[in-house]
């Protein structure tokens, strides 16, 4: 999937890309957005809690050994497991990326 509208509960969120299946996809994106709107809103531009609190909540449900970078300005080559990968901005230039390793 490239470059989609995030859920209409979510408009801040452009999906960029994406492989997951669609209820996956949706229920990351709210996980994401709650996440960072939590943690920014105790300690702004502290990225690390938000990234902390996806990565933990991505485990719970779907198992261990997923990542998540959060950052205005990265790039990134990975190898993910399959249908596990999603990369979007957030608010406009806040760029994310949940993935789980193989």
């Amino acid at each position: 999937m490239e470059q989609t509208e995030a859920n209409p509960a979510n408009n801040l969120a452009l999906v960029r890309h994406c492989d997951m299946p669609e209820d996956m996809r949706i229920d990351c994106v709210e996980t994401v957005s709650s996440a960072i709107e939590t943690a920014l809103e105790k300690q702004p531009q502290n990225y690390e809690n938000a990234a902390k609190a996806i990565k933990i909540q991505m485990d719970k449900k779907y198992g261990k050994s997923w990542h998540c970078l959060i950052g205005e300005g990265f790039g990134f080559s990975i190898t993910h497991e399959a249908k596990n990968l999603l990369y979007l901005y957030f608010n406009g230039n806040l760029a994310v990326l949940v993935f789980k390793a193989l």
